[in-house]
């Protein structure tokens, strides 16, 4: 016997739509008043109950969870290999890791090595120049995301959608995450 799973959007939608039902044969009954159905939006769902489910405890270098929070930020399924290997390298899979931080097992800021980029954020360690308006007027994760300081981007879904928006502004190229010749 096959069985069938619906996702929560298809639930929601179902149950709209069995109320709206549900409203049209009350509404035709004799002398009966009908009160107006509540919608919720797909976008307000979709927030409040996301397609991706993250751990209750992040593990250092573990990055088993990234996928589908990466593929819900825009990220598409052939740049997950990278994407997993530059979040790695950049946070070790730790997603309120600040740049020059030291963290345990659990990803838990344990002291901060050096204080010479505490400006990189997140897993994808963004660098305030791309969203800080104070170092750069033009901050795009500022201007096109209105996200101007750290902590949104110490918010997984968040930092990777505007990691996903640095990708696309500099033609897909993951120049943002290229480290130069000589390392740091």
């Amino acid at each position: 016997m096959k069985k069938m799973f619906l996702t929560a959007t298809a639930v929601t939608i179902l149950s709209v739509f069995i109320g709206l039902i549900s409203a049209v044969q009350a509404a035709s009954a004799p002398g009966s008043v009908v009160s107006p159905v509540p919608l919720v939006s797909l976008a307000a769902f979709e927030a409040k109950n996301p397609p991706y489910v993250l751990p209750e405890v992040f593990t250092h270098g573990d990055c088993s969870w990234i996928p589908p929070v990466a593929l819900a930020a825009g990220w598409k399924e052939d740049q997950m290999p990278r994407l997993k290997h530059i979040i790695a390298r950049e946070s070790g899979c730790c997603p309120r890791r600040i740049g020059g931080s030291a963290v345990d097992k659990n990803c838990n800021i344990i002291k901060m090595v050096t204080m010479s980029h505490p400006s990189d954020s997140g897993l994808l360690q963004i660098n305030g120049i791309n969203y800080n308006p104070k170092r750069n007027k033009y901050a795009p994760i500022c201007t096109q995301l209105k996200i101007c300081t750290q902590e949104p981007l110490l918010d997984a879904f968040t930092n990777l959608k505007a990691g996903r928006l640095l990708f696309e502004a500099t033609g897909s190229n993951w120049s943002p995450w290229i480290i130069p010749e000589g390392g740091w």
